[in-house]
C-alpha cells in the first residue's frame, strides 16, 4: 500500500472519529438541557447524504463532503440558515428559548470534548507503552549545532545541562522549548568538558522562525540507514537498511545531519549519493518527492532512549500535563500565521495528512490524533462567527450585557463567518497545491 494511502486513511479515521465526538459534545448537553436536535452528521450533506436514518426525533447520517460535521439543533442560527423555523414563535424545546448558560455549556461541549479526548489519549499512550526520552548519557557525540547558532556560542558536540537553570527530562525538547518559550540562557557543556551558560536574544524564537532555522540542534548520528520505505525515492534509487553513507554530491559525509542537511539543500535537484554495503562502494541517485522527502530515517547504533514507565495515576496526570503543553505550544506559535511567512506555510489537508507516518503505526497514529484533537479545540473556540466560538462571543455579550443580539445580525454575522471560513479553508488547501506543484 502507497504511503499516500496509508496518509489518507489515517486522516480520515482520525477526523471521523474527532468529528463525532466533537459533535456529540453539543448533542449529549443538548439531549441533557431537552433541546431538539433535528440532525447529526458526519461530513456535509449538501443535497443528498451517503447514508441517513431517523431515530427518535434526530435524523442520523454521513454525508459526501468530508469538511467536517455538524448538529442541527432546534432555534438555532447556524450554517444550515433556516430562515423558516426562525421566523416562527419560539417554541419550550428549541436551542432559543434556552437560558443564557444552557446555551452556553451547549456550545462549549464539542471545544471541551476535543480536550478531553487529546488528554485521555496521552494519558492512554504513557500507561500502555510509556515514554522514550533521550538523556546526555544517550548521546554521547552531543548536538549538531545550526551555524546561525555557533555565533552565540554554541557548538557541535555540546550537551544541554540547563534551560533558564532548570534541567531538561529530555534534551531533545531544546528546539521546542526555544521556538515557543521564553529562554533566556543555555548551560552547555562542551567536548572539552568545560561547561559555559550562554545568553539569547529575547525574540530567539521569531529570530528562528524567519531564519527558517526551526530546529538549531540535531543529534549527532552515524551515517547509517536503519529504515527505507518503500515505494518512496530513496528506495526506487536503490538504497537499503544498513547502508553507509559516504559522500553526497562530492562532499564527505562524516555525520547523520551532514547528509540530510545537503538532500534538503537540494529538494528539487537530484542528489549524487555515495554509499558502503558490505565493504563495497556504489553510487547512486536520488531525487525528494513533490514533498521534499526521499523516504529515509536514521536510528543509529551508538544512540540510546530511556524508558520511563508510568502507573496509571501517573499516566492520567502525565498526559494531562503533556496535552496542556501541546495546546500552549500551539497557542504560542499561532502568531506566526499572521507573518507573511507563516500566511504562505499554512496548510489544509495535505499538511495535516502528511503529519501521520507512512507506514501504519498505531501508537503514532494515536498520537496524531491527540494532537489534531488539541488543535481542533483551539480552533473552534477563535471568535469567528460560524464557529463554536463565534456563537461563545455572542453568548457571552448577551450575559454581560443582558440583551440578545436580533436574529437579523446573527443570520449577517453567520454567512460572513461562513465566507471567512471557506475562503481560509480554500487558501490552507491553495497553499498544499502550491507545495504539491512547486516543492516549496
Amino acid at each position: 500500500m502507497s504511503p499516500f494511502v496509508v496518509k489518507a486513511l489515517q486522516l480520515l479515521l482520525s477526523l471521523s472519529l474527532l468529528i463525532v465526538l466533537h459533535e456529540l459534545g453539543h448533542f449529549i448537553p443538548a439531549k441533557i438541557f431537552k433541546t431538539r436536535v433535528e440532525k447529526f452528521f458526519l461530513f456535509f450533506d449538501v443535497k443528498f447524504a451517503l447514508f441517513k436514518k431517523k431515530i427518535g426525533e434526530t435524523v442520523y447520517g454521513i454525508g459526501w463532503l468530508p469538511l467536517g460535521g455538524y448538529v442541527k439543533i432546534s432555534g438555532m442560527i447556524d450554517e444550515s440558515m433556516d430562515k423558516e423555523q426562525m421566523a416562527q414563535e419560539p417554541q419550550p424545546w428549541e436551542f432559543r428559548s434556552k437560558p443564557a448558560w444552557q446555551r452556553l455549556i451547549i456550545m462549549l461541549g464539542g471545544v471541551t470534548v476535543n480536550i478531553i479526548v487529546g488528554f485521555f489519549i496521552y494519558s492512554m499512550i504513557l500507561y500502555f507503552y510509556g515514554r522514550d526520552i533521550t538523556t546526555n548519557e544517550d548521546m554521547p557525540r552531543g548536538f549538531a549545532v545550526a551555524q546561525e547558532f555557533k555565533e552565540f556560542g554554541f557548538q557541535d558536540g555540546d550537551k544541554i545541562l540547563q534551560v533558564n537553570g532548570e534541567p531538561l527530562e529530555d534534551v531533545t525538547d531544546i528546539n521546542r522549548l526555544l521556538f515557543l518559550t521564553d529562554v533566556q540562557t543555555v548551560t552547555v557543556q562542551h567536548q572539552n568538558f568545560q561547561t559555559e551558560t550562554i545568553s539569547l536574544p529575547e525574540d530567539i524564537g521569531s529570530e528562528m522562525f524567519d531564519k527558517d532555522v526551526i530546529r538549531p540542534f540535531e543529534i549527532i548520528r552515524q551515517p547509517i540507514l536503519d529504515t527505507v520505505v518503500a515505494d518512496l525515492p530513496a528506495a526506487k534509487a536503490g538504497l537499503l537498511k544498513g547502508d553507509k553513507i559516504i559522500a553526497v554530491n562530492g562532499k564527505q559525509v562524516t555525520y547523520w545531519h551532514d547528509f540530510t542537511n545537503e538532500i534538503d539543500n537540494n529538494k528539487n535537484t537530484e542528489s549524487t549519493v555515495v554509499i558502503s554495503r558490505n565493504n563495497i562502494i556504489d553510487t547512486l541517485s536520488v531525487t525528494p518527492n513533490e514533498d521534499g522527502v526521499i523516504g529515509i530515517q536514521n536510528f543509529a547504533r551508538d544512540i540510546g532512549e530511556t524508558k520511563i514507565k508510568y502507573s496509571f495515576g501517573e499516566a492520567i496526570t502525565g498526559g494531562i500535563g503533556y496535552g496542556y503543553r501541546t495546546l500552549k505550544n500551539y497557542v504560542a506559535q499561532f502568531k506566526y500565521v499572521f507573518t507573511a511567512k507563516g500566511a504562505t506555510q499554512v496548510g489544509g489537508f495535505g499538511a495535516i495528512g502528511n503529519l501521520f507516518p507512512d507506514a501504519w503505526n498505531w501508537v503514532s497514529f494515536w498520537e496524531t490524533t491527540a494532537l489534531i484533537s488539541i488543535i481542533l479545540a483551539f480552533m473552534n473556540i477563535l471568535p469567528i462567527p460560524a464557529l463554536d466560538g463565534g456563537h461563545v462571543m455572542f453568548l457571552l455579550y448577551e450575559m454581560v450585557s443582558g440583551r440578545k443580539p436580533n436574529d437579523k445580525f446573527m443570520e449577517y454575522a453567520q454567512m460572513v463567518g461562513f465566507f471567512i471560513l471557506i475562503a481560509l479553508v480554500l487558501f490552507a488547501n491553495g497553499n498544499d497545491i502550491y507545495r504539491w506543484l512547486f516543492g516549496s
